[in-house]
């Protein structure tokens, strides 16, 4: 019996769309895409419930004819190829001809477009890959696509969407992706009826300073270089302006946004020695590269990319941004306004400066010892005769039977020492307590953090305001979690837009670290929205307490040492850190015997 059935076209396009469009933004960034290829020069993204009920993309482009209108919605659909060859001469955005077939089969789709020189538009209804409806209509030139309940008749897939922070946010990238590198079109940006972005067509510096704040424009380094195999522009962030994580960083080849292992590894090194560990530079970076010699068409959503020659594209690019860095920052450094002291003038006529006398000491020897370095020396060798005499302490056999007490109780009083800058080593009535520094301050201040939610946290005022400022999805959600932070001891007010100041912070927070904490405690919240049970104070305390805790290497005084044990040991949980890791370690009599 034959049992190989050749699939609808409805199920084969829902399979489709399940490569091309899996969220949100995948449906954002083909109409996106799509208004790029027609021309545009301003293209409007409206949003509603982070895509899930609404869609609309609005460009001033060529717009389509009627019959095109039409054709546009199916399978392998496409203006930019005719021939296989034409895959490697690739210089557009959309080519599959897949995008609206597959956003088709999941969705409420809507098209309005008017043709340049056209009296009159045409307006096209699909339903689930199926034409509800094809007529005439009056519409601005250009095109307007309308995407209404993705994923409504795919019940499965809608079910898997995370909450609108997070799609919002996987939108907001993609709109970071594609307009960074195309900032030669307008493009705005309305989430809910308000608008995240408005942003005019510019310089990429512009661009992205529109994107992320004008305080980039002073923590960049420009980027250039052109040879026959590639031509280099963009971007690369100060070593002083480095991140904790890859947020900022940004490849482009010919104008198409990339991910490219290699190439990214090209970047970090030029940086070598010059970032703090588990640091990352911020890159705005585009390459041109002749389309025959890359092969944009190995993954469905065109982001991952073959190239002939990486290998000299990784040395061209290292070596453009290491002479980026080292050519703005000797710049920086030269200062071309001369004092006036050094403003001396010519000499008089004649005159012949004298030569250079040193004086020394023509009897001196150093390897002769003098009296003062003898008495020094035997001095220091009697010394350690005396200490050679005295008896070693030693471990009683009743020490021998001490095991560990369930409270692991320390004297306040008792001496500490710091090993290695990361670890406290503090004695105890069953041994020694080997502490980490870093995870015992975590478990600390996630105890603290965590009962502020019954009695607030004190605060301390900062001498200068912080001015913290984020993306517009990053904002948003920011904006939700400001009632915790001030619960937890920040005391933040909204300057509008993506801007936030910072009065006040909780006891031990670096002023100069509050940008980079913020971010850090937004990336990990919106993986932990990824998951579930888990509680958003939980996870806020748990972050907060990452970033704020003392690292390995700072340096502790006695009493810093004694305080951090005595807290420690005043926790309920005092043995594990708030994920999950050992705080503390005993090394029992019978183990410092051996």
């Amino acid at each position: 019996m034959d049992i190989i059935n050749i699939l609808p076209d409805s199920v084969a396009n829902q399979i489709a769309a399940g490569e091309v469009v899996d969220r949100p933004a995948g449906a954002v960034k083909e109409l996106l895409e799509n208004a790029m290829d027609a021309g545009a020069t301003q293209i409007d993204l409206v949003l509603k419930d982070a895509g899930r009920t609404l869609i609309q993309v609005t460009d001033n482009g060529c717009g389509m004819s009627d019959s095109d209108a039409r054709l546009c919605f199916e399978r392998h659909a496409t203006s930019k190829i005719q021939r296989a060859d034409d895959l490697f001469a690739i210089h557009t955005m959309g080519f599959r001809g897949e995008a609206l077939a597959s956003i088709a089969a999941i969705a409420q789709v809507e098209l309005r477009t008017r043709q340049t020189g056209a009296d009159i538009g045409t307006r096209v209804v699909i339903e689930g890959a199926q034409i509800v409806s094809q007529e005439p209509t009056a519409c601005p030139m250009g095109t307007t696509m309308t995407v209404k309940n993705l994923f409504f008749n795919v019940p499965a897939r809608r079910n898997f969407l995370k909450k609108d922070a997070v799609e919002l946010s996987h939108i907001e990238e993609t709109f970071r992706r594609i307009t960074l590198i195309h900032h030669d079109i307008g493009f705005s940006l309305t989430h809910n009826g308000k608008k995240l972005y408005d942003l005019s067509a510019g310089s990429m510096l512009q661009r992205i300073c529109g994107l992320f704040g004008q305080p980039m424009k002073e923590r960049l380094y420009a980027v250039e270089e052109e040879t026959d195999l590639v031509k280099i522009r963009g971007f690369a962030s100060r070593p002083e302006y480095s991140r904790k994580t890859r947020g900022e960083q940004y490849l482009f080849v010919n104008g198409r946004f990339i991910k490219h292992p290699a190439l990214s590894a090209a970047v970090e090194k030029a940086y070598t020695d010059l970032l703090p560990d588990h640091s990352y530079p911020s890159y705005f970076i585009g390459l041109q590269v002749d389309p025959a010699r890359i092969d944009v068409n190995i993954h469905p959503t065109k982001t991952e990319v073959k190239f002939v020659d990486d290998h000299a594209l990784f040395a061209i690019l290292r070596s453009a941004v290491k002479r980026a860095i080292g050519q703005f920052s000797l710049a920086t450094e030269l200062s071309f306004d001369t004092p006036e002291e050094f403003n001396i003038g010519p000499a008089p006529a004649g005159y012949v400066p004298p030569e250079p006398k040193i004086s020394y000491n023509t009897g001196y020897n150093p390897f002769k010892a003098t009296s003062s370095q003898t008495h020094l020396r035997m001095e220091g060798l009697e010394r350690a005769k005396r200490e050679e005499r005295i008896e070693q302490p030693r471990l009683t056999d009743e020490a021998e039977e001490i095991v560990d007490t369930p409270t692991m109780q320390a004297a306040q009083t008792a001496a500490c020492m710091q090993l290695q800058g990361r670890y406290i080593a503090t004695p105890l009535s069953s041994g020694l307590a080997l502490i980490d520094q870093q995870r015992a301050h975590e478990r600390i201040l996630y105890d603290r953090l965590i009962s502020s939610q019954q009695s607030a946290i004190s605060s301390q005022t900062l001498l200068f305001p912080v001015q913290c400022r984020f993306s517009a999805a990053d904002a948003e959600l920011f904006g939700e979690l400001m009632p915790d932070l001030k619960g937890y001891g920040f005391v933040i007010d909204a300057m509008g837009g993506c801007t936030f100041v910072v009065s006040a912070t909780p006891a031990g927070v670096n002023e100069s670290t509050i940008q980079e904490l913020f971010d850090q405690m937004l990336t990990d919240h919106k993986g932990a929205s990824m998951q579930k049970h888990v509680q958003r104070s939980q996870c806020l305390c748990a972050s907060l307490a990452r970033q704020m805790a003392i690292k390995p290497g700072q340096q502790l005084t006695q009493e810093e040492m004694q305080q951090l044990v005595a807290d420690l040991f005043a926790c309920p949980m005092a043995e594990m850190s708030p994920s999950g890791k050992r705080t503390i370690t005993i090394v029992k009599p019978e183990e410092l015997l051996k």
